[in-house]
């Protein structure tokens, strides 16, 4: 089977507050192998060697080191990073006042009493002004998951509550919640990390949902506005993918990895990572430590941390720029993008498309057995793609 694609991920992130959200060709944004080398990099400079910055808010201390800066910055520059890390701080529901914590909690329970209604006009009465503006995402996620959520049992899980101050939005935030050990993060500690947030109050509530579907999360992010919590964000993210859940994955992977066959293992720790995670950036310790189980078992021949892989096919070189596996109804497929300089002839580009994926499962042959299909995306400057699917039993 041989047909061009318009792929999209199996998620709905709307996140206009945070400055993440869909993309404006429909494509769902997937923040998680960016934001995976962002964690690992701020786990790698924050060895905690003590040094207590006191929240800005009431609560316990948090510990933050810049043990890995200090021996290359001078004193005056460390300030500066310990003012930063005070223009953003998190609290733990631990650590947050009874009446926070309890508002956030039932107006997530309020949300979700609108999203398995399908009530999508009280959901946008309830939303952010900029969210409101541009809802058409949200409303297409609480139809499509319709099924999912209709009559679910819903439970949040402990909230977090995060405050960017100043007077313009942040270009990278960073909220360490929780407590953190000698290592890093601890069992109830987690990391959010986000571009381009505007100051105040946000909440983050996820919750289990189990339904019709099986399990769930949907995700709300709030923002405090005067007394109330407006919906600032909306991610429902299934359980599941395939038919499989993420141990089934994380196993895979192993076995994968026991068998010599790394980029098998790699992708499919991938996965099992994603559906670990309800939300693309936020970390956890669990998924700190598949991270690190992920690392281990990465082939040195993929692209990775936003270094292009090399592919040679019929005389060309191709620049891979990623790979990753995309669950399509019970099929597993395995997404590849590549640069090119312009799609606009789609013929040629079809050309190469059927050039790479051809070339991908001859170089890597054991991808036949992990996976269902090839998508090869051509991806211009400009971000605009052309995508073509081959499924494997059809690769020559």
């Amino acid at each position: 089977m041989i047909r061009t694609v318009s792929h999209t991920r199996t998620c709905a992130l709307i996140v206009t507050a945070f400055g993440t959200g869909a993309a404006a060709n429909g494509e769902c944004l997937s923040l998680q192998p960016r934001l995976a080398d962002e964690h690992r990099t701020m786990r790698r400079e924050r060895v905690f060697s003590g040094v207590m910055i006191p929240k800005t808010w009431p609560g316990s201390l948090q510990k933050i080191s810049f043990q890995g800066l200090v021996r290359a910055l001078t004193l005056p520059a460390v300030l500066v990073a310990a003012s930063a890390m005070l223009a953003q701080t998190c609290l733990s529901s631990a650590d947050m006042d009874a009446a926070t914590k309890t508002a956030l909690e039932n107006t997530a329970r309020r949300y979700f009493d609108m999203t398995s209604k399908g009530d999508v006009f009280n959901l946008k009465q309830n939303a952010i002004p900029s969210l409101a503006a541009n809802f058409s995402g949200v409303e297409a996620a609480v139809v499509d998951n319709k099924a999912a959520f209709t009559g679910a049992q819903a439970n949040p899980r402990p909230p977090f509550l995060l405050k960017a101050e100043g007077s313009a939005p942040l270009p990278h935030a960073e909220f360490l919640c929780g407590v953190f050990g000698a290592t890093g993060q601890t069992r109830d500690s987690a990391i959010f990390v986000l571009n381009g947030l505007p100051p105040g109050t946000y909440g983050v509530v996820i919750m289990d949902v189990t339904g019709a579907k099986g399990p769930y999360t949907l995700s709300f992010i709030l923002q405090q506005m005067g007394t109330d919590w407006k919906l600032g964000g909306f991610y429902a993210k299934p359980a599941s993918v395939a038919g499989h859940d993420a141990p089934w994955y994380l196993e895979q992977a192993r076995q994968y990895k026991a068998k010599g066959q790394l980029h098998n293992a790699w992708l499919y720790f991938q996965q099992g990572r994603s559906l670990v995670s309800p939300l693309d950036f936020m970390t956890t310790l669990q998924t700190d430590k598949l991270y690190d189980e992920m690392q281990a078992a990465q082939p040195k021949d993929v692209p990775a941390a936003g270094a292009p892989a090399d592919l040679v096919a019929g005389g060309k070189t191709y620049k891979l720029t990623s790979m990753f596996p995309l669950a399509v109804g019970n099929e597993l497929d395995l997404i590849v993008k590549y640069e090119v300089p312009d799609i606009s002839n789609s013929t040629q580009t079809f050309q190469d498309n059927m050039a790479v994926i051809k070339a991908l499962v001859s170089k890597y042959p054991e991808l036949r057995e992990a996976f269902a299909g090839v998508v090869a995306r051509a991806v211009e400057p400009s971000g605009r793609d052309y995508g073509s699917l081959l499924a494997m039993k059809d690769i020559k």
